[in-house]
């Protein structure tokens, strides 16, 4: 006999059939009538980017009020935090029918809510509109979501298993409407049809969305699925800014339920057998010209190979030259350069495999440095401004934006002769980018402090706008470890650094007498289950910091750790394999496994190290618009080429 949470988990426990003239007095006053219908489907017959609608009043309103009253006082709520969104998330509500018999007493609108809309009328008049087919009233998928300031839900297209219509329905304060300006919109990208050079057709949703539309109470927001063509975001919920402090607006709590409509799963009209397998095939073969698409992505990697490496067999016995030592010395701080603290730092990245290096720059470098960037943080248009002196330069917006969104800068290549030119038109920021990064120096400075032969580099800047920018999580795929380093130039302060503890690994000298630490680590967040705030303290953390999380982990059997559909109910779906959910990570308690690796807030003047494996994930956390500043890097990529002693320590690990 089955227990009762395994009988609940197939949908069809509990569900309450009701007459179609029972659901049809659940909604609005109207809503049915054949002309009412017949508005709606031409609006979304002809509705772009994709097919979508709106119904602006759905429910009768004061069934509406009494379930947000009853999830208010009766349901929980979790935030949750990884690469994709920030939200806070009801537990147990996947399916409603998990719920005890206890629970679903206090919830009696909602019941009636959850069985109105996936009543035979309903979904009959949804089929009508989108005319995406049948769907399911037996498998129901919802949720209640709830954005409180700072909250958002990056781009995506909601596809995963036997999704067919996708929906949301606005719970806000029914008495205080909700201003366009404080954000929560749900934004539609548009795609475009390219061909790749071999002749395949591919979609490639552009970096900015063409449809924004503002949430309401007792709104209804819906589109089909569509693989590789369905992508939207939720716009973060902003901050009230100082003018607005005095302003009452009721916290500013986006809550909406939201879900899907299935296909007719078996027994129920319309089931047609093999059709989810079919779904799942399509969806695949959607991921395969999405992969194909990636030769749209931008940046494009730009691998410089590094010759003078391949000569040098004894590597541990090599120093820095007077020359070299002359050069770095005008932007590096000194006590980086000593033999002692590169042998140091030399072997805490054998124990570790990482490093984090406070004030790197020098005092006198970093002080114009910060200067200029203090100067554009806060121009209206944002830009990375090419340089001047070398006209191959190239900057431009990263996409697609369901992998990524902010501005980069490529490192000029080749390398040019040393000495390097001195010119006016030359900025410090590049001065950076273009001469210390890409210098023979430098790298080998780097090969020194982590004991390895760097055989290419691919070296760029970027530049992540507030309410705008971030990198989703993505799986280094190569055999081969990857040595990547990233200096933090972001020069406003409310990132979280200030805060940040770490185990302290060396301490050196700073430039002005005090005591400047070395670390590594991570840093971790500790959050409970909560009611929905009323109304909620405003969001102090901003986003922006640099996180490598745990990546591939298969089955025993070979199959696919987590490949059930995701308890999150975002819509962004299980897009990876993973040995910790990445989903829970800011709600991990101290004595969870989070799958976090490593850690890096935005800040000033700190350098990250890290050698990153096979299969690890590693992502830039969306910026806030909240944030007092833009987030700025400059990034360094290496192939790296290990020893026979450093591969089987790579082994072991």
């Amino acid at each position: 006999m089955k227990r009762k949470s395994e009988a609940r988990a197939n949908g069809k426990s509990k569900k309450r059939a009701i007459s179609d003239d029972e659901a049809q007095d659940n909604f609005r006053k109207g809503l049915f009538d054949s002309t009412v219908l017949q508005s709606y489907t031409d609006y979304y017959a002809t509705s772009q980017p994709y097919k979508h609608a709106v119904i602006q009043t759905l429910i009768n309103d004061t069934l509406l009020r009494n379930v947000r009253n009853e999830i208010r006082e009766h349901i929980s709520f979790t935030p949750k935090e990884t690469d994709i969104y920030k939200i806070h998330q009801s537990g147990d509500l996947a399916n409603l029918d998990g719920l005890s018999d206890s629970a679903l007493r206090r919830l009696p609108s909602l019941l009636t809510l959850r069985d109105s809309l996936y009543s035979s009328a309903f979904r009959k008049y949804l089929s009508s509109v989108t005319g995406a087919g049948p769907l399911s009233g037996v498998k129901t998928d919802m949720a209640v979501n709830v954005y409180t300031p700072g909250c958002h839900l990056l781009c995506h297209d909601d596809v995963i298993g036997s999704r067919r219509v996708s929906w949301i329905l606005y719970l806000l304060d029914p008495d205080i409407p909700w201003k366009p300006e404080w954000g929560g919109a749900l934004r539609l990208y548009p795609t475009e049809h390219l061909k790749t050079a071999s002749g395949d057709e591919v979609k490639v949703p552009q970096p900015d969305f063409s449809v924004s539309i503002p949430p309401a109470w007792n709104q209804l927001s819906f589109f089909t699925v569509q693989p590789g063509e369905s992508f939207h975001d939720v716009e973060e919920v902003y901050k009230r800014g100082l003018d607005e402090m005095e302003e009452e607006d009721g916290g500013r709590v986006r809550m909406a339920i939201s879900g899907w409509f299935h296909i007719p799963q078996e027994g129920e009209d319309g089931f047609e057998e093999g059709l989810e397998e079919q779904l799942a095939e399509r969806s695949s073969l959607a991921q395969l010209q999405g992969g194909k698409a990636d030769v749209f992505d931008q940046p494009q990697p730009q691998w410089i190979e590094n010759p003078n490496w391949d000569s040098i067999e004894n590597k541990e016995d090599e120093e820095m030259t007077a020359d070299e030592i002359d050069f770095l010395i005008k932007y590096m701080n000194p006590n980086y350069l000593t033999p002692d603290t590169v042998d140091e730092l030399a072997g805490m990245f054998s124990d570790e495999s990482s490093l984090r290096l406070a004030e790197f720059l020098s005092v006198k470098f970093s002080a114009r440095l910060r200067e200029y960037l203090e100067s554009k943080d806060h121009e209206p248009n944002p830009t990375l401004p090419t340089n001047p002196f070398y006209a191959t330069s190239k900057v431009g917006v990263a996409r697609p934006p369901h992998k990524h969104r902010y501005l980069y800068r490529e490192a000029v290549h080749p390398i040019p002769t040393t000495p390097y030119p001195d010119s006016d038109k030359m900025t410090p920021y590049d001065d950076l980018v273009d001469i210390l990064f890409p210098h023979p120096a430098f790298m080998k400075w780097i090969s020194l402090v982590t004991g390895i032969t760097l055989t290419k580099s691919n070296i760029y800047s970027r530049r992540f706008r507030r309410g705008m920018d971030y990198t989703l999580a993505t799986a280094y795929e190569e055999e081969d470890p990857q040595l990547e380093v990233c200096l933090g130039i972001t020069p406003s302060k409310g990132w979280g650094d200030e805060e940040e503890e770490a185990d302290v690994a060396v301490e050196v000298e700073s430039q002005n007498g005090s005591s400047s630490k070395k670390t590594k680590g991570k840093k971790k967040s500790n959050s409970k289950s909560t009611p929905v705030p009323e109304p909620p303290k405003p969001e102090e953390e901003v986003g922006g910091y640099e996180m490598y999380m745990a990546g591939e982990d298969d089955d025993e059997d070979g199959t696919d750790a987590g490949a059930a559909e995701p308890s999150t109910h975002t819509g962004a779906g299980q897009r990876r394999k993973a040995k910790a959910d990445p989903a829970v990570y800011k709600s991990a308690g101290d004595d969870e496994d989070d799958g976090v690796l490593f850690s890096q807030p935005a800040g000033w003047n700190n350098m990250s190290i890290v050698l990153r494996d096979s299969g690890v994930l590693r992502f830039t956390k969306y910026v806030s618009k909240a944030a007092k500043g833009d987030r700025w890097d400059v990034c360094a990529e290496f192939g790296v080429e290990l020893g026979d002693d450093e591969e089987d320590d790579e082994e072991e690990e």
